[in-house]
């Protein structure tokens, strides 16, 4: 893993530059514009790893950037069938499923709002979106515990007109996440990367993109070091 240091070492990501295609790089310099942490998907402990694997591939196919697992029982891993490789481009923090996680998420900057059509919930095309969002969505059983429900800043819901009155977790989220995409891309809020941010995350993104690119790295560092 490269240290702190040189994550927002521009030398360092001219250097990796060399080791991947024009495709590549043209690719990474324009998506980098589009990632965005002003939404930020919170999945309270999810059992089916299809449902992990199809949330991750969805969040960052509309350019969420990162993702908070809380575990109680159940372990987050996204399936890799399902996924297609969308976890190698996002950040996924593990937090224990209990208050004090939501409480850092909030101490954070972030509102806290519950995908869920409990307490009065807003439907999802009529919320605002005018400061950082986390955006929690429950277990596939029994949805959101009672506990976070009661400690969220809102609820929405996702309107429904047919006799089926619930949506598979990973389908309510990729509805949340183009709904939020959409809002973003409307507004006039200050909803990208900073230049730094975007730095560090195009270095992660080279070394990921390169065979051995840690190693490609460590090996530039070590030089400086000389």
């Amino acid at each position: 893993m490269i240290s702190k240091e040189f994550l927002n070492n521009l030398d360092l990501y001219n250097y990796l530059t060399d080791f991947i295609s024009k495709e590549k790089f043209e690719k990474i310099e324009n998506l980098v514009n589009y990632r965005s942490n002003y939404v930020l998907p919170i999945l309270e402990d999810l059992y089916q790893y299809r449902n992990a694997g199809a949330i991750v591939r969805s969040m960052e196919a509309f350019g969420f950037q990162s993702l908070i697992a809380l575990e109680n029982r159940n372990e987050f891993k996204p399936e890799s069938t399902v996924a297609r490789g969308a976890d190698k481009w996002i950040d996924i923090s593990y937090k224990s499923s209990n208050l004090e996680s939501l409480k850092e998420i909030k101490e954070n900057g972030y509102q806290l709002v519950a995908v869920s059509p409990e307490k009065n919930a807003i439907d999802i095309y009529d919320f605002q979106l005018t400061q950082p969002t986390a955006l929690i969505f429950g277990t596939e059983f029994k949805g959101i515990n009672e506990e976070t429900l009661n400690y969220a800043d809102a609820c929405i819901k996702i309107p429904m007109i047919g006799f089926t009155e619930s949506l598979n977790v990973s389908v309510a989220a990729g509805i949340c996440f183009y709904e939020m995409r959409k809002k973003l891309e409307e507004s006039h809020l200050n909803w990208q990367l900073t230049e730094i941010q975007k730095l560090n995350l195009k270095i992660k993104w080279a070394i990921k993109s390169v065979s051995s690119g840690e190693e490609i790295a460590a090996h530039y560092i070590k030089s400086l070091k000389q």
